[in-house]
């Protein structure tokens, strides 16, 4: 018999984590079944614990034998093997639950659904349940005893569905650190070992791109300052992000201002200096410049520390920690030169007249050109920034509180929850809220890329940021700072932005190394120049040298992933795709197979009561009252369409309510059995609807569906609905499908209904009858057939296939919980924004490509020319300050190339 195994996981962040870890678990030999979700595992076969965590940790996660439930209920009702059977399948089958363990007296759940909701299903399946504990305390902790009515335990689940999208806390365990002196991959490097090795963190994502790290988990702030302290960085910890980005703003100004003065004076040092030397012939020491050049050598020494002290200064605390950096390089080369020339300078009868070069011009020229670089650098770094500074900048500083004072402006760090705003033509709305009077047109295309202005009353939910065209109203305060939509989205670019792709793995791994080993190289070529090359000797020796140091460009390395994945996620968002990370980049570029769900993606979502058609002797009135009663405690688009065309008729009582997933519900009203749903729901209750068929094709050739209700098995009535098609669906599935996309639509609806959709929207192929459990298996067989292939769908009724897929994309609004979950998120209704999507993904991969391919191909040619491979053929060597220009010109084309994304225009 095969055991079943939890595990709580660690790490894993998105939908890509889920279908990545899931696929390293199916491949371990004797797993039947695998179950994951963000934070747990379940398991079904004979492999070993040992085996199943040593995978987890091989996919780059942590995980360990969950022993603690999040919660645990007491159960009554139960009597036999397949009631529990029946709860355990009830309580898995809910959104958010990873796995449950279910005896006749108790059930244990793991995973994030609220109780109230888990009760209610255990009352919908016919038992009943209390609320033992909640052992774990990252759960909501809720002391009383929950005793529902069958009305409200119809209801519960689509209210705490609801809740639960208004209470998301989405800063609760993220840690936004702004690091000052990193310089290279090597330092990213240095930081992130720095702060994964702190107990409590779960991820840390540093970008040498914003020099910022992100921390996932629990760990104490002082021993975060402190671990990157101790590694020769200094850093600052920020809870709001405005405050993060004005600071990290303010610190891009001073660096450029400081490496512009610093570059001008060195450049203007150097150039006198070489002046002085060719003019005089003073570059040859001779008895006669002997004093001079020593003058000129302290004057240097002086330059050098004022203009270039903070390359000696890191690359000294990086020694210290047994580290070596660009700053290593910089420092070893420049100090090379100074300390050959003031050598000769000194002792000149200890070097033979060839080899008495006074370098100080070179020294402060490199200096000089590298500062310049780097001024340069962060200028077109923070234009790349700038995308996420025009959403930070939606939020308006002050709004106008209505109170018992009257009306007054406040700044917005005092607005509070429950508060009660005015808002007027022209205002930008600075909080998420719901309107309690009055009536006005909203501008809402920062959130939905909607340009036609949206009419909202009394009652409707407005987000901030989104501008009033037109009108005015109350608004009442619902959500603030770091919880509105706003911020939310600003969370998720961040989040993307300081992510990494499995190429920039690679960049890692190298980058490791890189330092040393040009080190190594460069003491390597001097000493073959030195024992081996021409007279002199030891001058060839030190040019060498220090153009090997010189030219190396870790800088360029570790900017060219991250700088094109900051523009590249910064124009999704412009587009309306929030990604989640990087990886969801690199894995949406690859793609050849889009799957559709249909309802709410290619339709509406807002299906509607078309016709009526009434058996039996049934009334209309009646039969709407009954479907309309029962239809209640349903939460799915064609229940609100039968719920909307009862409004105002008086609803029965419902009792023994029951979904039926994928084919309707079932009641009991004054004691008589209702079904609600498919005509298989029909057959599998011997119900005849032979009288309809013909109806029924007909309708479902036209793209209606049918649903049919029977009362005490006599059939009673067929609701036709209709899902009105997007505007935009067909001529955003004819530019997918210029792209070369394979176009695949997967719906739980009937067959012929289906397929008259598909052929209206020209669908390549079609999966019908498909229920919700069985969506992740076609996309599981699509991938086998070797398919890379992204689900679309609303990121709740299809999340099983959304985590299987190589790239979940969630259609919804930005406060659809989908957000939080899927790989990628439009934040509008537009399937144009998925086309847009799949295009940036492709050209934001082929712009890390050509970086990478720049930087590697740079330091490939650039060394060996650098150490005098070529000097037999041409006669010359690099000159030290030749490779300093070629140095910041490499990371300066790195940047100017990533940033060409921001302005990059789908097709």
């Amino acid at each position: 018999m095969p055991n079943i195994t939890i595990l709580a996981l660690q790490g894993l962040t998105c939908s890509n984590c889920i279908s990545k870890l899931t696929k390293a678990l199916e491949a371990l030999p004797d797993i039947q079944q695998v179950a994951v979700t963000l934070n747990y595992t379940k398991v079904t076969g004979s492999a070993s614990v040992q085996d199943i965590i040593k995978t987890i940790e091989q996919a780059g996660y942590q995980g360990k034998v969950a022993t603690q439930p999040d919660i645990k209920l007491q159960l009554t009702g139960l009597n036999c093997r397949n009631c529990v059977n029946k709860t355990q399948q009830t309580l898995e089958n809910i959104s958010g639950v990873a796995a449950a363990i279910v005896t006749i007296q108790t059930a244990q759940i793991f995973g994030t659904a609220e109780p109230t909701e888990l009760i209610a299903a255990v009352r919908s399946a016919g038992y009943q349940a209390t609320l033992e504990t909640a052992s774990n305390p990252s759960i909501r902790q809720q002391s009383a005893t929950l005793s529902l009515s069958p009305e409200a335990a119809q209801t519960v689940s689509k209210q705490t569905e609801s809740d639960r999208l208004e209470k998301v806390n989405i800063d609760s365990e993220t840690i936004q650190l702004l690091i000052n002196g990193m310089t290279c991959a090597s330092c990213v490097n240095k930081v992130q070992k720095a702060l994964l090795s702190i107990p409590g963190v779960q991820n840390a994502q540093v970008n040498l791109a914003e020099r910022s790290a992100l921390i996932t988990g629990q760990a104490k702030h002082h021993a975060l300052i402190q671990a990157v302290q101790k590694v020769g960085y200094n850093t600052e910890i920020f809870d709001n992000e405005m405050e993060h980005r004005e600071k990290q703003q303010q610190l891009t100004k001073d660096i450029i201002r400081k490496f512009r003065w610093q570059a001008a004076l060195a450049l203007l040092i150097g150039i006198a200096v070489m002046i002085w030397g060719m003019i005089g012939n003073h570059m040859m020491l001779s008895e006669e410049n002997q004093f001079s050049g020593l003058l000129i050598g302290l004057l240097t020494l002086i330059i050098m520390v004022l203009t270039g002290g903070h390359f000696y200064y890191n690359a000294w605390r990086s020694l210290k920690n047994g580290r070596a950096t660009m700053d290593t390089l910089v420092a070893l080369g420049t100090g090379a030169a100074w300390l050959y020339s003031i050598s000769v300078n000194l002792w000149p009868d200890k070097f033979p007249f060839q080899a008495r070069h006074l370098y100080y011009e070179a020294s402060l020229m490199i200096i000089g050109l590298i500062n310049l670089g780097h001024a340069l650098e962060q200028g077109a770094r923070q234009r790349s920034s700038n995308a996420l500074r025009r959403l930070l900048d939606l939020t308006p500083p002050t709004a106008l509180v209505i109170s018992e004072k009257g009306e007054n402006r406040v700044p917005l760090s005092q607005i509070e929850q429950g508060m009660v705003l005015r808002l007027t033509t022209g205002d930008r709305i600075p909080v998420d809220g719901e309107l309690t009077s009055g009536e006005i047109w909203l501008d809402e295309s920062m959130l939905t890329g909607e340009a036609i202005a949206q009419y909202r009353t009394v009652g409707e939910k407005v987000h901030a940021g989104t501008v009033v065209q037109d009108g005015t109203a109350l608004l009442r305060v619902s959500a603030i700072g770091q919880y509105t939509t706003l911020a939310r989205i600003i969370k998720l670019v961040r989040q993307a932005q300081s992510s990494k792709p499995t190429i920039g793995l690679l960049v890692d791994k190298i980058a490791a190394i890189f330092v040393p080993t040009v080190i190594i190289i460069a003491l390597i070529a001097g000493t073959i120049w030195y024992f081996f090359g021409p007279s002199p000797q030891i001058s060839y020796a030190l040019i060498v040298t220090t153009s090997v140091l010189i030219i190396a460009c870790p800088c360029a390395l570790g900017l060219a992933t991250p700088m094109s994945i900051i523009a590249g996620v910064a124009r999704a968002a412009e587009y309306g795709a929030l990604i989640r990370d990087a990886e969801a980049l690199q894995q949406a570029s690859n793609l050849d197979t889009l799957v559709f769900d249909k309802t709410g993606t290619f339709t509406l979502g807002k299906p509607e009561v078309t016709e009526i058609h009434t058996f039996n002797q049934f009334e209309q009135s009646q039969v709407l009252a009954i479907a309309g009663a029962l239809e209640q405690g349903a939460n799915h688009p064609l229940a609100n369409s039968i719920l909307a065309k009862s409004v105002g008729l008086s609803l029965p009582e419902v009792n023994q309510f029951r979904t039926l997933a994928g084919a309707g519900v079932k009641g009991e009203i004054d004691n008589k059995t209702i079904l609600l749903g498919t005509q298989a729901l029909m057959s599998q209750y011997s119900i005849s609807s032979q009288q309809v068929d013909q109806l029924i094709a007909k309708q479902a050739s036209n793209g209606i569906t049918p649903v049919l209700l029977a009362i005490d098995n006599q059939l009673a009535a067929l609701f036709s609905i209709r899902d009105p098609l997007r505007e935009t669906a067909i001529s955003a599935l004819q530019r997918l499908h210029k792209q070369k996309y394979q176009l695949i639509m997967l719906t739980g609806d009937n067959p012929i209904t289906a397929n008259a959709i598909a052929k209206e929207l020209g669908i390549d192929q079609v999966f019908a009858g498909v229920l919700p459990d069985k969506k992740a298996t076609v996309i599981a067989q699509l991938q086998k057939s070797g398919h890379k292939v992204a689900m679309i769908g609303d990121g709740i009724n299809d999340a099983p296939a959304l985590a299987r897929a190589d790239v979940g994309i969630a259609m919804g609004s930005g406060s659809d919980i989908a957000i939080e979950t899927a790989a990628i998120t439009l934040i509008n209704h537009n399937l144009h924004s998925v086309a847009d999507a799949v295009q940036i993904a492709q050209g934001t991969l082929r712009n890390m490509k050509q970086n990478l391919f720049g930087a590697f191909i740079y330091n490939t040619l650039g060394i060996p020319i650098a150490a005098g491979l070529f000097y037999p053929f041409t006669g010359t060597l690099l000159n030290p300050v030749i490779a300093s220009v070629a140095m910041a010109l490499s990371s300066i084309t790195v940047v100017s190339n990533a940033n060409r994304l921001l302005r990059f225009k789908p097709k």
